[in-house]
């Protein structure tokens, strides 16, 4: 299960207002089938399709914390 943050839903109007524009189902997908995944303390740094997933892990639930375009 995946679950967004409050930051994480806000960030969406972010980015939009700055002309990026990422769904839900993108960032569904880079947690589903990531390209490049790394751990860093009690965080995943997950990449796909040139976004960048910062989440946490808590049991069966996926708390995206943040996420952001990168360049690929």
């Amino acid at each position: 299960m995946i679950y967004f943050t409050k930051y994480a839903d806000k960030k969406f109007d972010v980015l939009n207002k700055h002309g990026v524009f990422i769904t839900k189902e993108e960032i569904e997908d880079v947690i589903k089938l990531p390209k490049k995944t790394q751990a860093k303390g009690k965080y995943l740094h997950i990449e796909k399709l040139g976004i960048k997933v910062i989440m946490k892990k808590e049991g069966d639930l996926n708390k995206v914390v943040t996420f952001y375009p990168i360049k690929s």
